[in-house]
């Protein structure tokens, strides 16, 4: 068989979905009886055969471009190579991954793709059908190939294929034999499927989920759908099952298995399905199982119905996912099992009222991730353990839910989060984002949407943790849409529709005609927009669930009364590179306003592919690493983990924000506290309640807080025995209050911090009596025209007037300062202040500070003087400008040195920024101090990074750590590192000579072994040389993080504006084992 290109071919037309492709319908294993079938494992199933592993395979410019001889048994695949089942030929050595956002990688000429460039894989493979599958319908699935593909088996033509999300399933009975036999898959990258895949996600093509083959009997349960109806108490329930059985022997046409010419035999019942519910430990629920004939007639589907009163079941939710299992045995009349099936069920209901999405009854807000199946060495062929890792990740993080951007996931997905408890939006694959409004709206493409979404429910309509199913992710919206959504919801009554689409202000725009020229808008336009949607898209959307608003955007919806849906944000936060700020103040608006419910953060994992340049690094990349031309990018790295699986500083973020417990200091002196449960379904036995009272950080009480049965959403008051800890004079404490698990569970061990709240504790502390500069040692002042030497008793520093800063500081005959510090506003920008591949695009706030020159600004001394106040001080003042581009005098920086005795150097700031510079990134000092100063202690926030938006969920508290583990490995090389609320900080060496920062407010400091300018030049990890000396930038204010690479920016709280600014900073050099810096930290100077 030669494949030849008709008028139409099959991959450019929209309405051939699939040739001879079964319906859709639930993925259920055939085992010989009901005990395999609770057992439910699939690879014990007699009737169940793995195709995954090793395949044979070529790879041919474009679908006509394949051996003319395709189709016959005897080609020669000696010249094949092989390839690995599932998985992408791009990432086995094929072709080249593309990534894209929006814009398509071919033209947008719909439904044509291209002729000449586009690969085509040709898979082949044989397998063994046994004896014991004599007799029985022997069928094909494919769980997922990318983008569409035709099926041959023996050389005969079986069918074709298109969507890539979802089960392709083939009859295989006509072609097939007992014995050895052959299948040949010829897989087509692009096709007019393509157009509806435009997902913000690797293109990758191939074999890339679970390919497997399964027998069934003549007469089967074909699908069954089971719906649990809680009663009005919402304690007890019905749950209705209804099954479709299937007489194959009575099949003339497969085509598509609608029950078009198809007869079913009539006359007596020959046939009964019976139905059993065990619960999680396995026993029947049922007195006895439930027997229902199975009644035919000449032209109409078989189905068998159940309705069956089960008394106050365990209800499933995300906090407690109970389930049971669903056994349907289908036998003869006189009781012979022929197939058993099951399905793991849980009792729960889904419910809208008074704005508000219940769960069994409550209104459950959504600590939500958008999560795209993701592995940086697999791509889309994700792993069973990479699966458990996501779901136990979210866990162990307080997230409770997940919306499946942007398609229906790997099935064995939604079985862990049944298992372990997390709500799921299920997504149709749908996202026609290159061409955005056009498909919605055109007829042609009505099939093509009606499959995607039919196929979606029929595939996972069992499964308890879906919530909502979402028709799709920016696509428009048309009449296609509402007829997805039409026949969604008669075939599924018990969950509403998500669709964002339907309520985007550009959507509405387009449609209404209000304005030309796309669904673009400008971003404050946007944020005008919002409003618009409100009361739209009725009939596809049951909840408002609008993109990246403002914070605004969202407490205005709530205060309009006539807005009868819950909002939930089906994205914001955008989590790319080092952000995921103002998250704090979106929870503070969600919690204070009736009808918000949450939302769900993009995105879950940062979609980098492992890559190993020349030298044999290995690093991530992403859009652009494999030759694409046509791509967007970093775009796709903005998770809230790497792809390793590790988290980001920003996830303790999250998991300090949905914590499921809160406590509030009432009279924190005395320890009395209120601890409110926020769980929804969980009472606090579940947790250990654990306190410490921290003098400087350092722990000097602790203990246990009684057992609490506190009930979803109150509170109880508690005492903690606090005693007046003996404090010296200038001491801060600190009660932290922790709650983790008082026993194991699947997602974590006994232990587990799940939530933990910190008080300032006001005990009387007398000041810190200054040091007498009389009584220190004294100093030698020696100065020229261009220096000026101050000798201590252990310390030498030199001081540069003619850059007015220090040129070296050593302690001890140690170098401690190598360099500086100077004035520092700069830092490498993260994505949020501007995509480093578009750093002059207008309306980011770095366009605006390279428009300024603050990356390279050019420092004049106006003056120095010296003068030797007493014999144990010195005094170095210096007035320098800063010119920052076209700027005549961006900065006026006025610093003093007091140089004393002790070794202790005060710096005074006074900085004063024109009022026609841009907000700025940082203000604040920056300084280089020599190799080996490795150990990094710090009293402040941590132990992670954190910024003055994103730093609720870092406790103050003493860190040691290294200056490696300082930085952050952002795959694009960003601002990372910093703390916040720094009392003091030390850099140390393995000879104990160290270096004391401290500062008579409050500091933010990160040491690092990059300089901006180093970060800022890197596009990839690798690219970057670590240095041996450290740099240690010291900021009275360093600018927040937003979430402007997609949505709002930095609030204007956390900027860094123009004007006067004044801050202090202190140096010391010290002995370790002659000074503690604590103390040395506590000491104040006259």
């Amino acid at each position: 068989m030669t494949i030849t290109k008709p008028a139409i071919p099959d991959w450019e037309n929209p309405q051939v979905v699939g040739i001879n492709k079964l319906s859709g319908h639930v993925p259920a294993i055939p085992y010989p009886d009901e005990a395999a079938a609770l057992a439910g494992q699939r690879e014990a199933s007699p009737y169940f055969q793995l195709l995954n592993g090793t395949w044979k395979f070529q790879l041919a410019a474009n679908p006509l471009a394949v051996p003319e001889n395709i189709d016959q048994l005897d080609i020669d695949t000696g010249d094949w190579d092989t390839i690995e089942v599932p998985g992408h030929w791009m990432l086995q050595g094929y072709d080249k991954p593309i990534y894209t956002n929006v814009k398509l990688p071919f033209p947008p000429t719909p439904p044509h793709v291209p002729q000449e460039d586009n690969p085509t894989g040709l898979y082949q493979r044989s397998f063994t059908i046994p004896e014991i599958w004599q007799g029985r319908q022997i069928f094909i699935c494919f769980d997922g190939v990318e983008s569409a593909f035709y099926l041959w088996v023996n050389g005969r033509p079986v069918g074709y294929s298109q969507g890539s999300r979802l089960p392709a399933e083939f009859d295989l009975t006509p072609y097939v034999q007992v014995g050895d036999n052959t299948l040949t898959a010829l897989v087509i990258r692009w096709s007019d499927g393509s157009y509806l895949e435009d997902q913000d996600h690797w293109w990758l093509a191939g074999i890339y989920r679970d390919v497997f083959l399964y027998a069934t009997p003549k007469v089967d349960i074909f699908d069954f759908f089971a719906r649990t109806e809680l009663d009005n108490d919402l304690r007890d329930a019905t749950l209705n099952v209804q099954a479709k059985i299937n007489f194959y022997e009575r099949r003339t046409d497969i085509a598509d298995y609608t029950g078009q010419n198809v007869r079913f035999p009539t006359g007596p019942a020959a046939y009964h399905v019976e139905i059993q519910l065990y619960d999680g430990d396995s026993q029947p629920v049922l007195a006895q199982p439930t027997i229902q004939p199975v009644l035919t007639s000449d032209w109409e589907i078989p189905q068998v119905r159940f309705s069956e009163q089960i008394s106050n079941p365990k209800k499933w939710s995300a906090e407690k996912p109970y389930l049971y299992t669903l056994v349907l045995a289908l036998k003869t009349i006189e009781g012979d099992t022929l197939v058993a099936k099951s399905h793991k069920i849980g009792f729960r209901q889904i419910e809208i009222k008074n704005r508000e999405l219940l769960i069994n009854g409550r209104p459950v807000l959504m600590k939500g991730v958008n999560r795209h199946d993701h592995d940086d060495r697999r791509g889309k062929a994700v792993t069973l353990d990479s699966m458990l890792a996501d779901v136990k990740l979210l866990k162990q993080f307080n997230f409770n839910a997940v919306r499946s951007s942007h398609y229906p996931n790997d099935s064995r997905w939604y079985h862990l989060c049944d298992q372990y408890g997390l709500y799921v939006i299920d997504e149709a694959n749908i996202e026609t984002h290159g061409v955005y409004n056009k498909l919605p709206n055109d007829p042609q493409w009505l099939t093509a949407f009606m499959e995607r979404g039919l196929r979606m429910v029929e595939r996972d309509k069992n499964h308890p943790c879906i919530i909502m199913w979402s028709l799709g992710n920016e696509s428009g919206y048309g009449p296609n849409i509402d007829a997805m959504a039409g026949w969604i919801r008669h075939a599924d009554p018990t969950r509403p529709l998500h669709y964002e689409g339907a309520t985007s202000p550009y959507t509405i725009v387009l449609n209404k005609g209000l304005a030309a020229g796309g669904a673009r808008l400008q971003r404050e336009q946007k944020d005008n927009l919002y409003a618009m949607g409100w009361q739209d898209g009725l009939l596809a959307s049951d909840v408002y669930c609008p993109m990246y608003p403002p914070i605004e955007a969202i407490e205005a919806y709530a205060q309009e009364p006539s807005n009868s849906r819950p909002l939930i944000m089906c994205e914001y936060a955008h989590s790319m590179g080092n952000s995921t700020g103002n998250l704090k103040e979106y929870w503070e608006a969600i919690e204070s306003h009736h009808g918000l419910q949450g939302g769900f953060i993009w995105d879950w994992v940062d979609q980098g592919l492992r890559k190993v340049d020349d030298h044999g690094q290995e690093y991530w990349a992403y859009g652009g690493d494999f030759g694409d031309t046509i791509n967007d990018r970093n775009f796709c790295i903005n998770g809230l983990i790497w792809p390793n699986r590790t988290p980001h500083p920003a996830m303790f973020e999250c998991k300090k924000i949905f914590q499921p417990v809160t406590v509030r200091a009432k009279d924190v002196r005395a320890g009395v506290i209120e601890i409110t449960n926020k769980n929804d379904f969980s009472d606090l036995s579940l947790y250990q309640g654990l306190w410490e009272l921290a003098v400087d950080g350092q722990v000097v009480q602790q203990g246990r807080l009684p057992k609490l049965a506190v009930p979803p959403g109150e509170s109880q008051t508690v005492t903690i025995a606090i005693a007046p800890p003996q404090l010296s004079a200038g001491a801060e404490c600190f009660v932290t209050v922790r709650f983790v698990l008082a026993e194991p569970t699947s997602w974590a061990e006994a232990g587990h911090e799940v939530a933990w709240e910190q008080f300032k504790v006001p005990f009387p502390v007398t000041e810190q009596t200054p040091l007498d500069p009389s009584k220190m040692p004294s100093l030698e002042l020696n100065e020229s025209e261009d220096s000026v030497m101050v000798t201590g008793l252990d310390f030498r520093l030199a001081f540069d007037k003619t850059t007015g800063r220090i040129e070296t500081l050593t302690f001890q005959q140690t170098e401690v300062v190598q360099v500086g510090p100077v004035l520092n506003v700069w830092r490498a920008p993260t994505d949020n202040d501007g995509i480093k591949y578009k750093a002059e695009a207008e309306g980011t706030l770095l366009a605006e500070w390279l428009k300024a020159g603050l990356d390279r600004l050019e420092v004049k001394t106006c003056s120095v003087t010296v003068e030797k106040l007493r014999e144990q001080l010195v005094c170095i003042a210096v007035e320098s400008v800063a010119l920052a581009g076209s700027n005549a005098a961006g900065f006026v920086h006025r610093h003093s040195y007091r140089i004393y005795g002790s070794g202790d150097i005060v710096i005074d700031n006074e900085i004063t920024v024109a009022a026609t510079l841009p907000p700025l990134p940082r203000i604040g000092l920056t300084m280089t101090v020599p190799a080996g100063f490795e150990q990094f202690s710090w009293f402040g926030r941590g132990h992670h990074e954190n910024y003055i938006d994103r730093n609720t969920g870092a406790a103050v508290g003493l860190y040691s750590s290294s200056v490696d583990e300082q930085y952050v490995p952002y795959i694009l090389p960003q601002e990372n590192g910093n703390k916040t609320e720094v009392r003091w900080l030390t850099l140390t060496n393995q000879q104990g000579v160290g270096l004391l920062v401290a500062g008579e407010q409050h500091l933010e400091a990160s040491a690092s072994h990059y300089t901006a300018h180093d970060l800022y030049q890197a596009f990839h990890t690798n690219e970057l040389q670590r240095r041996d000396e450290i740099i240690l930038n010291l900021d009275m204010r360093q600018c927040g993080l937003g979430g402007a690479s997609c949505g709002p920016g930095t609030l204007p709280q956390y900027l860094v504006l123009p004007g006067h600014h004044s801050f202090t900073i202190r140096l010391r050099p010290f002995l370790a084992v002659e000074h503690d810096a604590v103390s040395l930290a506590r000491s104040r100077i006259s």
